[in-house]
C-alpha cells in the first residue's frame, strides 16, 4: 500500500478523508463528456437511465471520423447508406462485407472515444443466426468495432440473440428498413396505422428482448416512437422518428450539405459542404489556370 507523507495526509475530521467523490455528471455524459476511453453500450444504458439524449453521425472514412470524434459525437456508425453517398450505388443493397469492413477499419483508426457501430449488409444475416454470426465476427475482428447492427425486428430476433450470447454487441433497425426498398417500393413512412403500428412496437420489443443494446426507428410517426421510447428500456435512436427519441442519428453526408439535389424531410443541412468544397476547387483552379500557384511561398530552391 502507498505511504502518505505528512503534507499529503488528510486532517482529522476533514471532508477529503471520505471516500473518493463519484465522478461529475459531465465526465459520465455520452456528448461533452471528459472520459478519453471508449465508450461502450455500458455507458449507452446508462445514458437511457440518467434520461440524457445523445447524437449519432455516420462516418465512411478515418479522416473524417477524426473531425467528428475530436468533436464528442460518442457514436459513430459505418452505415451501409455508404453505398449511396460514399460509393456510387444507387441503394445500399450493393454493399459487400469487404467494402463495409475496409471502411469500418477505417473509421475505428480515425477514433479514440467514439463506440465504433458497423452495419452488416443485405444478405449477410437474412439466411439465420450462424450466417450473422459469421459476418458480425469479421466485423469485430477484422475491422475492430465496438458492435454492429442489423435490419429488422421479430424476424431478426434468433439472429440478435445469437451474437449477443457470443459478445457482439448489437444496435438493431425497425420502421423503414433501407435494404427492403425492392420489398417497400421506396422509402415509405412505417407504423402508419393500428396494425402496423402494433407491428412496429412488437418488432422493437422482440429485439429488446433478445439482448439488443439500443434499437433505431427510421421513418416513423413521432407519437408511435414516442410511444416505443417509453415502452423500452433500451435507448432508441431516431431518423425521421420525431424529438422524444433518446438519440438521433443523422447520414453525415446529408448534415453537412454535401448531397446532392433533395434530402429527405427529416434532414437538417447544417452547413454546406457541397457549395464551400466547390468553391474552394474553382478558386485551386483558377490560380493554376491564371499562373499564381505555386507561388513563391509554396516552392522550393
Amino acid at each position: 500500500m502507498t505511504q502518505l507523507s505528512p503534507a499529503q495526509k488528510p486532517a482529522e475530521g476533514s471532508s477529503s478523508a471520505s471516500a473518493p467523490k463519484p465522478p461529475s455528471e459531465s465526465s459520465k455524459s455520452l456528448y461533452g463528456g471528459t472520459s478519453s476511453r471508449r465508450i461502450t453500450v455500458r455507458d449507452i444504458a446508462a445514458a437511457k437511465q440518467r434520461g440524457e439524449k445523445w447524437p449519432m453521425l455516420t462516418a465512411y472514412d478515418a479522416m473524417t471520423a477524426s473531425v467528428f470524434d475530436e468533436a464528442g459525437i460518442p457514436v459513430l456508425l459505418v452505415g451501409d447508406s455508404m453505398g449511396n453517398c460514399h460509393l456510387g450505388y444507387e441503394s445500399t443493397v450493393p454493399v459487400t462485407m469487404d467494402e463495409i469492413t475496409l471502411l469500418s477499419a477505417a473509421v475505428v483508426r480515425g477514433t479514440k472515444r467514439a463506440l465504433v457501430v458497423g452495419d452488416l449488409p443485405f444478405g449477410t444475416y437474412q439466411e439465420g443466426p450462424v450466417q450473422a454470426l459469421r459476418n458480425a465476427t469479421r466485423l469485430v475482428k477484422e475491422a475492430g468495432v465496438g458492435a454492429v447492427k442489423l435490419e429488422g425486428g421479430e424476424r431478426s430476433a434468433d439472429q440478435v440473440e445469437l451474437l449477443v450470447s457470443s459478445g457482439i454487441p448489437v444496435m438493431a433497425h425497425v420502421g423503414l428498413t433501407p435494404q427492403s426498398v425492392n420489398a417497400f417500393g421506396g422509402y415509405p413512412v412505417q407504423g402508419r396505422g393500428e396494425e402496423a403500428a402494433q407491428q412496429l412496437l412488437r418488432d422493437a420489443k422482440a429485439v429488446q428482448d433478445a439482448g439488443a443494446f439500443a434499437v433505431v426507428l427510421e421513418a416513423v410517426p413521432a407519437e408511435l416512437a414516442a410511444e416505443v421510447t417509453r415502452s423500452l428500456h433500451i435507448p432508441t435512436v431516431g431518423i425521421g422518428a420525431g424529438l422524444d427519441c433518446d438519440a438521433q442519428v443523422l447520414v453525415w453526408t446529408d448534415m453537412a450539405g454535401i448531397t446532392a439535389g433533395r434530402v429527405p424531410r427529416f434532414v437538417k443541412q447544417y452547413l454546406q459542404l457541397r457549395e464551400l468544397l466547390g468553391g474552394a476547387a474553382k478558386a485551386f483552379a483558377e490560380d493554376v489556370v491564371g499562373g499564381t500557384f505555386p507561388a513563391e511561398e509554396h516552392t522550393f530552391h
